[in-house]
């Protein structure tokens, strides 16, 4: 977000606007702002834009993830599969209900998504579901991870937070799974500030994430006000993971946008490839869809990260990394070993990834500044 006077280019930055105030204003002036008829609406667009039969929107990426593994009753004993070079969400909401996160490389510096022949080593007959991260924008391999899970009786969860709307083998990005989570966080391509959303193939567990999304009460409370009852059953556990109305009228100005700029990051990100000299550019050979959700590069072996990044803050472009590998933090090396068996592609270029800017309101010429000054850092002579 582009507040501090420091930064020229900002990583990331919310595409809003007066159609977004003038949504946010008409659910104020409603005066009902919890889940209600906004909200439905924006689920209902959200499944037909994705082909999905339905969805439910929740108040984050991390709860969607979190209905989907209570829904599918990941608990103690159970291991899931999940990419180290992911956000820690995904391993999280399973350690949280004493699953063990079982951490899966990725195929290469080119193609840094989970590699399906490295799950098909992992599985075991604990192996409860296999969390598909699609990074930066560009779906894993849905077609090969399907046939597996398929293939061992195993739950497919994809992780399309970076890829909202993204094509894939005839399918939606988020549908090919059992069930597919989405993020609306603020540095996404479609924000919400906070919220996510929930499809799934099975209408059954679609209706039970709904219900666990509100406590699994079997009324809402706008059903009580409006038939002025009291009283609803709790027949499961389930929590608040409710959206606002705020927030989904925001989305829905956010997914008729959606296509522009995904067209505006395209741009980008093939301005960055041309111009980019010096540092590996993952998944510069792929063909099909993508949501350019991340510029993410693997800079040169030797490289010092930290340098490369105060070079480039001196010059006003923000910088980040995504991410920190899973496997690496101090909590799941202490309570699930997670070091003790090696990930050597994550291991390789998890300490040279970078994350460029790359958002719909970035012009050609803040491009240009971010892969000149890059390309200036790599290239000036070594100190003596």
């Amino acid at each position: 977000m582009n507040n501090d006077p420091q930064w020229k280019v900002t990583v990331a930055d919310a595409a809003v606007g007066a159609e977004e105030a003038a949504a946010v204003t008409a659910v104020l002036e409603s005066r009902w702002l919890s889940v209600g008829a906004v909200t439905r609406a924006f689920e209902e667009e959200f499944a037909e834009r994705l082909g999905a039969a339905d969805a439910v929107a929740v108040s984050s990426g991390t709860a969607a993830l979190h209905l989907a593994a209570l829904a599918l009753g990941i608990g103690a004993g159970d291991e899931v599969i999940t990419p180290s070079l992911n956000f820690v969400a995904s391993a999280e909401v399973c350690a949280l209900h004493g699953a063990r996160p079982v951490f899966a490389d990725v195929r290469s510096e080119q193609d840094p998504v989970i590699d399906p022949e490295e799950v098909r080593r992992l599985l075991t007959g604990r192996t409860r579901a296999v969390f598909a991260m699609h990074y930066a924008g560009y779906p894993a391999d849905l077609a090969a991870l399907r046939a597996l899970c398929d293939e061992h009786g195993v739950a497919l969860i994809e992780d399309a937070a970076h890829a909202p709307l993204v094509s894939v083998g005839g399918a939606m990005a988020g549908t090919v799974g059992d069930i597919g989570c989405f993020s609306f966080f603020a540095t996404k391509n479609l924000t919400t500030g906070e919220g996510g959303m929930v499809v799934a193939r099975d209408p059954g567990l679609l209706g039970r994430i709904r219900s666990m999304r509100s406590h699994f009460l079997t009324s809402t409370t706008m059903e009580r006000m409006r038939t002025g009852g009291i009283s609803y059953d709790v027949p499961a556990i389930g929590l608040n993971y409710r959206p606002t109305e705020i927030s989904s009228a925001i989305g829905r100005v956010q997914l008729r946008r959606l296509t522009a700029d995904r067209e505006r990051r395209r741009a980008l990100s093939t301005l960055y490839r041309q111009r980019l000299r010096g540092v590996g550019i993952p998944f510069a050979g792929r063909t099909g869809d993508s949501a350019h959700h991340l510029a993410t590069v693997i800079l040169p072996p030797g490289a010092d990260r930290e340098e490369v990044r105060a070079a480039l803050r001196a010059a006003g472009v923000q910088t980040s990394v995504h991410y920190p590998p899973t496997h690496q933090f101090s909590y799941y090396r202490d309570h699930h070993h997670s070091t003790a068996r090696p990930l050597p592609v994550t291991e390789s270029i998890a300490p040279r990834l970078l994350t460029l800017p790359l958002h719909a309101r970035m012009s050609d010429a803040d491009a240009g500044l971010v892969a000149d000054t890059l390309g200036g850092v790599l290239h000036r002579p070594a100190k003596a």
